[in-house]
């Protein structure tokens, strides 16, 4: 397995230099808040990430094209070394507000314990890996108590990152060709808009765009602050879960904004190219596209099957609430969001029963549509493993000389594609599953004992699907190792494995750790 690492190193470097731009718009997010504190902080990091991907890029510049195996060891390099670079303004403003070098006027706050938190490195690199990969799962006990600038920060790389980094480097470069078709594709992504993968970026960016607009006036006319609009609306478009608030969307307690949010999940777990045909005026895709038709029936179905579990735990005074309840967090487990409007678990105390829980599980497993801004196994992967089954087991019964298809949505497979795709399938399945298993063997380890098995798995399932629902454990006073372990399961679950599975070959073989 040769692989150039020119190529690597140079595409890298253009990744994080298109990413150094987020923190220079962060600088005018923070004047324009009068955190002016703040904007130093966001310069100096840019100066860093910029100057790093000015090196590679240059270093590197005379690099061949990438082929697939230099562009799926990119996607995992540049996702887990954007990662890293993103916790530097965590670091720096938490530095800033500790020492207090500049004069009043730039109007820095005082330390409290949650801004406390970012002055080690781990957890700003936890907080920014979270939001990169669109998880949510945070070290913020109170995040309230951040400054706006923060709070801008946080939601801007869920923003970013829900579309993803590589999508928003070929989007910014313009550079046609077969070497940003791969990029794209390594991200997770192959369905096309346009012909041109340059029109189909900048496409999904104007859809992107749109729908985030969209629902910062939704959530300013059912009541929400616009703050609290512009944030969450970044963050629910992208199924990210980041929120300026400690109890989430619960925080307004507001039965209008929990049904407002909604709908916007749920445009989220859509893919790119069925909003532009929706967009265009055939909405016979709404039930059409086998994706789409699933994600409204598992969330009705699912959400139906939570609201009855949780009916029959009693915890909610009425059924409205437990409906609303019940659809609201399933449809936030499923689409991969995390929002809360309930308290799920109390780290070491059940709020809820173990059946509701783990059924949340499930649905953070699927996902929904690929395509889209989630993450988990996504649906169409789900139908090909669970039509392929079927279609395995019947072939036992076919005659030898059989010509046998398998009709997936409008696609008709022949015996050659069916055991192609049935394979790939299974085999995201089964890593997924081995480092699920990994990182709650991990954290049973080094957690204490007190922690229900099931909320444990509940947070490693959240932070390998990039949900960021909790129970209660993953917080600040988490152990180094446990934080490690789910930063590696986020990193993992957003590339979805195969990616990282072809880096750290790579890495091994490298390192002669077993020969070729």
């Amino acid at each position: 397995m040769r692989i150039q690492y020119r190529t690597v190193g140079r595409d890298v470097g253009r990744i994080l230099q298109v990413v150094s731009l987020m923190l220079v718009v962060s600088i005018l997010v923070a004047v324009v808040n009068r955190e002016f504190y703040a904007a130093p902080a966001f310069a100096i990091s840019a100066v860093i990430m910029g100057g790093v991907g000015i090196a590679l890029a240059r270093w590197f510049a005379d690099a061949p094209s990438p082929g697939k195996r230099e562009a799926m060891v990119t996607a995992a390099s540049a996702w887990a070394t954007v990662g890293v670079f993103g916790g530097l303004p965590f670091l720096l403003i938490a530095w800033t507000i500790a020492a207090d070098p500049f004069p009043a006027w730039t109007n820095t706050p005082s330390m409290n314990e949650t801004i406390a938190v970012f002055l080690h490195p781990l957890d700003g690199i936890f907080e920014s890996i979270s939001g990169f990969t669109s998880t949510g799962l945070t070290m913020a006990a109170i995040e309230d108590d951040l400054p706006r600038s923060l709070h801008w920060w946080r939601s801007f790389t869920e923003w970013i990152g829900g579309v993803g980094v590589i999508v928003l480097t070929v989007a910014i470069l313009a550079r046609p060709g077969s070497g940003s078709l791969t990029l794209f594709q390594s991200e997770a992504r192959s369905e096309k808009i346009h012909p041109s993968i340059v029109s189909t970026v900048k496409e999904i960016w104007k859809i992107y765009l749109g729908f985030t607009l969209a629902a910062i006036a939704l959530f300013l006319v059912a009541g929400m602050p616009l703050w609290g609009a512009i944030n969450h609306a970044m963050t629910a478009i992208a199924t990210g879960g980041f929120s300026i608030h400690a109890d989430s969307i619960g925080h307004y307690g507001s039965p209008l904004i929990e049904y407002a949010v909604i709908p916007v999940m749920v445009a989220g777990s859509i893919a790119f190219p069925i909003h532009y045909l929706i967009l265009k005026g055939e909405l016979r895709n709404f039930y059409a596209d086998i994706q789409t038709r699933w994600v409204f029936i598992w969330f009705t179905i699912g959400s139906l099957l939570l609201v009855g579990l949780l009916s029959l735990g009693g915890q909610y005074d009425t059924f409205e609430e437990t409906f609303r309840i019940g659809l609201f967090q399933f449809v936030s487990a499923t689409s991969n969001t995390g929002f809360g409007t309930t308290t799920i678990g109390g780290g070491t105390e059940r709020f809820w029963a173990a059946g509701a829980t783990l059924f949340i599980c499930l649905g953070m497993l699927t996902g929904a549509a690929a395509g889209s801004t989630v993450g988990g196994l996504k649906l169409i992967r789900v139908i090909t493993l669970l039509k392929g089954t079927v279609w395995q087991i019947q072939s036992v019964f076919a005659p030898d000389n059989a010509i046998r298809h398998l009709r997936i949505g409008k696609r008709t497979l022949s015996e050659h594609q069916i055991n192609r795709e049935y394979t790939e399938a299974a085999v995201v399945l089964i890593l997924w599953i081995v480092f699920l298993i990994i990182g709650v063997a991990v954290m049973l380890w080094t957690l204490s004992p007190d922690h229900p098995v099931e909320y444990v798995i509940f947070d490693v399932m959240s932070a390998q699907s990039n949900v960021g629902l909790d129970a209660g454990i993953t917080g600040p006073d988490m152990p180094a190792t446990a934080k490690a372990m789910l930063i590696i399961n986020m990193w993992i679950g957003r590339l979805e494995i195969i990616p990282v599975a072809v880096l750290l070959g790579v890495t091994f073989r490298r390192l002669k750790v077993y020969a070729e």
